[in-house]
């Protein structure tokens, strides 16, 4: 009976080495780095509650800045080191340009609101500051920083022409409501910009203050908040938009939190060289809100009924789309060109405002979505460029395209021939947000097969490269 149970203990102890210690080996240095993008995220201060500390009264937004800075000495001068604040990047050098080149919202054309010089007192309704109303605001006096706009939690504060809050504002709950920045508070600018709601891009709207993980996983399923991944420091926040960068600096990637092998598919991994993970994880624009598609400016001014989504008097006519299939194209991070005001056009080509660089002999390039905005705007037809009108005042109320015209070169100290007309232009927005679960991700037919949704020939290849082996096949 004893040899019997020496036996079933040594034959416990051979199965246990037969099937636990395989078990253990598999606990590998590779098996701990493993995909945890959640370990990646950053860690947030613990919030102060400022009930106490606001009490007022506050007359005005600069008041309240006033009262920050007691406190927070150094931040009003750190905000003023940013783009939110500047408008307008240090001049980079650039491929296609023989000087430094210095962009930004304050100075460049867009195709839709088309610029802010001579119109600033409707544009900087979104400046984190106070009182930008010309050409000569002053942007080194720190009472104008606007510390509210981002980090108020009510969610009541409403700013007016010049960045100025509207008198119904309660200054004092709002200041003692202060916390991390939400999306609520991003998104009071950033979903609406272009002139409201889902405007401009193809991928942000106020569908993300509180969203189902059907719009975007990250926001909805994980309640993820902007500055989780546009992580900011000392006031500088992480992110750029081609609408006005011209460089790859700065950028939000995936692989921040995620690790590049993160597919168990091996040949999905493989894609990751060539293909953006917005590609097959972004496979719809304008999820749930329209997107503005086309602007015709050429068209305003008529007496017809308006209607937000077709045709305003004072803009337009529009074309707007919901879950669009976004155009695909080679993308670096960089622009193969941007247009400057002066920049001559050939009116009868369309004039693409911010091409994206890249291309199938480009190894930092990879394929990415993008909403093309397409729009009519005017320009000189004598000096064959695009004019930057005065559509904040004088056109909304007089809708004079020749006064509106003479005006704005008048700002930006451009010749204005006295002749205009309009001309067909493009704009390019990648698409990042809007992240789809997993399940929803672009599949292999999605995209290679008869009825695949990407041009193969137009992005350099000899075809479906499923069918004759890829980019490298030279």
């Amino acid at each position: 009976m004893k040899n019997f149970k020496y036996i079933w203990l040594a034959g416990l102890l051979i199965t246990a080495l037969i099937v636990i210690v395989p078990l253990l080996l598999l606990v590998t240095p590779e098996a701990e780095t493993a995909d945890d993008p959640q370990s990646k995220l950053p860690d947030h201060p613990t919030h102060t509650d400022h009930t106490d500390l606001m009490n007022g009264p506050f007359e005005t937004g600069s008041d309240v800045t006033k009262a920050c800075l007691s406190c927070h000495k150094d931040a009003a001068h750190d905000l003023m080191q940013t783009t939110h604040w500047t408008w307008k990047a240090e001049p980079v050098s650039v491929m296609w340009s023989d000087e430094p080149v210095a962009t930004g919202k304050a100075n460049v054309l867009n195709n839709f609101c088309i610029g802010i010089q001579s119109n600033w007192t409707g544009c900087t309704k979104c400046h984190a500051g106070y009182g930008w109303s010309d050409a000569n605001f002053d942007f080194s006096q720190e009472q104008n920083v606007d510390c509210l706009v981002c980090h108020e939690q009510t969610h009541t504060y409403v700013k007016d022409n010049s960045g100025i809050p509207f008198e119904e504002v309660d200054l004092v709950a709002v200041a003692q409501s202060v916390g991390l920045p939400t999306r609520q508070n991003c998104g009071y600018c950033h979903f609406n910009g272009g002139g409201g709601n889902a405007v401009k891009h193809g991928d942000m709207d106020e569908s993300l203050y509180f969203p189902n993980e059907q719009i975007d996983v990250h926001m909805g399923r994980l309640d993820f908040q902007c500055i989780d991944c546009h992580r900011t420091e000392d006031h500088q926040i992480k992110g750029r938009s081609i609408s006005v960068s011209v460089d790859t600096a700065n950028q939000v990637q995936c692989v921040d939190c995620h690790e590049e092998d993160v597919h168990d598919d091996q040949r999905i991994n493989e894609h990751v060289d060539t293909v953006a993970c917005q590609t097959c994880h972004v496979p719809l624009g304008a999820v749930r809100e329209p997107t503005k598609m086309e602007w015709d400016w050429s068209t305003a001014g008529q007496d017809r009924e308006d209607n937000p989504h077709e045709y305003l008097k004072i803009k337009g006519s529009f074309i707007y789309e919901s879950q669009f299939i976004p155009e695909y194209d080679w993308y670096n991070g960089s622009l193969d060109d941007r247009y400057l005001i002066g920049d001559t056009i050939d009116p009868t080509q369309t004039t693409v405002l911010n091409p994206p660089a890249g291309s199938i002999d480009d190894p930092t390039a990879k394929i990415w979505p993008f909403k093309i905005h397409q729009a009519k705007q005017i320009y000189d037809t004598v000096y064959n460029y695009l004019l930057q009108p005065k559509t904040v005042g004088e056109y909304w109320v007089n809708f004079d395209w020749d006064e509106a015209a003479r005006l704005g070169s008048e700002a930006v100290g451009l010749e204005y021939s006295g002749k205009y007309d309009f001309a067909p232009t493009e704009m390019y927005w990648p698409l990042s947000h809007m992240v789809q679960p997993a399940a929803n991700a672009l599949q292999c037919n999605e995209c290679h097969g008869e009825n695949g949704r990407l041009d193969w020939e137009a992005l350099g290849y000899y075809g479906d490269p499923m069918t004759w082996g890829g980019r490298d096949a030279d």
